[in-house]
């Protein structure tokens, strides 16, 4: 072999060898992705009612994406809210700030909805809202910063929580349907609302079809599939809707989801979502939990339909998303806020399962007496949200009481009390103290919202405000949900082993070759 022909072979060989290295390690970056949040998607529900659904929606995400089956929260109890920012931001309450949709403001005493912001104005909506509450950047946000503005980033969901928190600080736009008037709003935080947006809501309006719609189980056979052991079968539900409530119960239904997508198909209308090289970014949220918030026990076979229905509406997303991009050019990302038990909070004492009823509100008058025994008259407690108990700061710093040691009794105290379980104070969780379980606790703890005091209630025991009115039975059975990702590349595989939802954003950020979030310090599911 002459030397010229032996060192064209080598090229030859060396340039295989690289090709086949590049083959092997590139993975082509998605044009588009698409997270879809499903508030209160279960696991077992998902399972249970697999006979309902056809072959492109839940069946597809089975069979072509990578399943994770037992995905959860890193942290304590969380809501809509706290799970969509731990979403969008791979962080726990403790660095993102949103522990809840709702805390109190320490300087007013009054609740605070987690995006409200007097300084910017809705657009059709009278709520005032930004995502300025939320202390750390998002995925959307990165992204905007790597493509110098040029990706779009969007945000749809029926509730502004979760439109907002989705979306981040840089968004284009997020969308949600008012609770009042039930047009799709915006916030002036994300600009002038576009004239797309406002068509919609000229011609295709739903206060002008909301009382045409009647919900009805989709076929036969949701009217027929029981899956529910308490009250047999029954006859299958008629629902309309009406009243001062009405937009608040549709968004509470299975019928919310053909709402957004049909929003979502008119933002792709109107929008280059993935026609170009730089990624964009689609946010959706849809609703799987009991309709009105009631209990499944009461709307089981509209929980099932909800399923069902959920199963054609990702098949029309998935169609409508990649005829539009192109199939194998987009990443779905498809998974839960968790979930919320409403079950009602019932007498069981009839069974002999151990229970009774804790006040928050009695609870707060009792440990104020207590103090103003121990350090003199004074209104030492400011008031009580959920199972979290203020403090009055002010007053203590002015008195020179040593915070800690007041808080060291007031757990003392508390922990003596009928129902409860432990008491946990901002101290404690900190320091982190070790306690089985409190990195949870801890996680879901923000120093600047947060009560002083956190009150666990046993399990079975009922945690009751009166000033609110509210009752919540305390429950601490395990409910898992699935996370899935699927396309641009993505080989199909199940995994078992329980991985933390705040994973997904350095898992995204891999995949389009991006910083993740500045607060999230995890590293990716894969590589």
């Amino acid at each position: 072999m002459t030397t010229n022909r032996y060192r064209l072979l080598s090229s030859l060989i060396v340039l295989m060898a690289i090709a086949g290295a590049e083959a092997q390690t590139s993975q082509e970056v998605p044009r588009l992705v698409v997270n879809v949040v499903i508030d209160q998607l279960r696991s077992d529900y998902l399972q249970a009612f697999a006979p309902l659904y056809g072959d492109k929606g839940f069946a597809r995400l089975m069979q072509q994406g990578r399943v994770y089956s037992q995905a959860e929260y890193p942290f304590n109890s969380p809501d809509r809210a706290s799970s969509v920012a731990c979403l969008s931001t791979g962080t726990s309450p403790y660095e993102n700030g949103v522990v809840g949709e709702r805390w109190l403001d320490r300087q007013s005493l009054v609740p605070l909805y987690c995006v409200d912001d007097p300084d910017f104005t809705g657009h059709l909506t009278s709520d005032k809202s930004s995502a300025r509450n939320l202390a750390v950047s998002t995925l959307g946000d990165e992204l905007k910063i790597s493509t110098e503005g040029k990706g779009i980033v969007m945000s749809i969901a029926p509730n502004r929580d979760a439109a907002i928190l989705a979306a981040g600080h840089a968004a284009d736009g997020a969308y949600w349907i008012d609770d009042n008037t039930g047009k799709w709003a915006s916030s002036s935080y994300y600009g002038e609302l576009p004239e797309w947006a406002s068509a919609f809501d000229k011609s295709k309006s739903l206060s002008s079809r909301i009382g045409g719609i009647v919900w009805k189980p989709l076929n036969d056979l949701v009217g027929n599939f029981n899956y529910f052991v308490a009250g047999g079968s029954r006859k299958p539900f008629s629902h309309k809707f009406s009243g001062e409530r009405k937009y608040r119960e549709f968004k509470a239904s299975a019928c919310v989801n053909d709402e957004v997508n049909l929003f979502v198909k008119q933002a792709f209308q109107n929008n280059a979502f993935g026609v170009d090289a730089v990624t964009d970014l689609l946010c959706v949220t849809y609703y799987a939990g009991g309709y009105d918030h009631q209990m499944s026990s009461q709307y089981g076979m509209e929980l099932q339909d909800t399923y069902a229905r959920l199963d054609r509406q990702l098949e029309e997303l998935f169609d409508l998303v990649e005829h539009r991009v192109g199939e194998g050019k987009v990443l779905f990302v498809v998974t839960s806020t968790g979930y919320c038990d409403s079950e009602d909070a019932n007498d069981i004492s009839q069974y002999r399962i151990p229970t009774g009823t804790f006040s928050i509100t009695k609870a707060q008058l009792l440990l104020n007496m207590y103090l103003i025994a121990v350090y003199g008259p004074g209104q030492y407690v400011e008031t009580a949200l959920d199972n979290e108990i203020y403090l009055n700061l002010k007053l203590i710093e002015s008195r020179s009481i040593n915070l800690a040691e007041m808080l060291a009794r007031c757990g003392d105290f508390l922990i003596q009390l009928s129902g409860v379980r432990d008491v946990y104070t901002s101290q404690r969780l900190s320091l982190g103290a070790w306690t089985p379980g409190i990195s949870k606790l801890r996680n879901a703890y923000n120093p600047k919202c947060s009560g002083d005091i956190l009150v666990q209630v046993s399990p079975g025991w009922v945690l009751s405000n009166e000033d609110t009115h509210e009752q919540t039975l305390s429950r601490e059975s395990y409910m898992g949900f699935p996370l899935f990702i699927m396309g641009c590349g993505v080989s199909p595989e199940k995994i078992t082993e329980p991985i933390t939802v705040d994973r997904v954003a350095p898992t995204v950020a891999n995949a389009l070759r991006i910083r993740a979030p500045n607060a999230c310090s995890l590293a990716p599911l894969y590589y």
